[in-house]
């Protein structure tokens, strides 16, 4: 299945991973989009930049690596590092507040971080949705909930439960709804992704401290209540 993704060097994924293996969600995701050579991208949440790079890398976009969390000089590094310089502009910016032309990207996608901006009702037409050309394409991958815990989080969860996760964590029944109501764009699939499983074992073999405290969350989880959702929407 990940015929592009395994190509990568195991140790440099693992080293720049900030979650479940996000090169291995992205081309899944792209399963769906078409994207052409030259097109310019905005890569939203880019986390150390593995998306961004696999974007450069295997369809030739000119990306806009933006996320918050890691600056703009590191990415720059480590995309210098595999020779993208001229295909990948890092970006340091908030995701209220991004600095871009609206109608300037072809398409917009985001991997394992719009759930933590994208959950407010008015944030895709607001601040999402205008820097998408008309007819251009909206991607979104998060990770989600199989249903929503309507009876409160289940007692094996609970104490791996971090109070942000109610916030962000949800089915793909609520992300469908809350898109829905945005008038700038029409859905064109909102899906469960078939990687979880195996992203989420590349990311527990990691070693770092944030991979190893996940570990004991997924084993109370058992396959029972998280999946990944992906979201592609045009813009209108």
């Amino acid at each position: 299945m990940f015929t592009k993704s395994s190509k990568y060097d195991t140790a440099f994924l693992k080293e720049n991973m900030m979650g479940p293996n996000a090169i291995k969600i992205i081309e899944e995701l792209l399963e769906s989009l078409k994207l052409e050579e030259g097109m310019r991208v905005l890569d939203l949440g880019c986390g150390k930049g593995l998306t961004s790079i696999f974007l450069a890398k295997e369809y030739g976009v000119t990306v806009f690596a933006t996320d918050l969390w890691i600056s703009a000089t590191e990415n720059y590094e480590r995309i210098k590092s595999m020779g993208l310089e001229d295909k990948i502009i890092p970006i340091h910016a908030e995701a209220h507040d991004l600095p871009f032309a609206q109608e300037y990207f072809d398409v917009a996608i985001s991997v394992d971080a719009y759930h933590y901006f994208g959950i407010e009702e008015d944030y895709l037409t607001k601040h999402l949705a205008p820097l998408v050309k008309k007819g251009g394409k909206i991607a979104v991958a998060v990770p989600g909930l199989k249903k929503e815990f309507e009876n409160g989080v289940p007692e094996k969860l609970q104490p791996y439960w971090f109070e942000d996760m109610t916030l962000t964590l949800h089915s793909l029944d609520w992300w469908y709804n809350l898109w829905k109501k945005a008038d700038s764009v029409s859905i064109e699939e909102c899906k469960e992704l078939k990687c979880l499983e195996e992203t989420w074992q590349d990311w527990l073999s990691c070693d770092n401290d944030y991979a190893r405290r996940d570990i004991g969350m997924m084993e109370a989880e058992g396959g029972n209540y998280f999946n990944l959702v992906s979201i592609i929407a045009t813009r209108l």
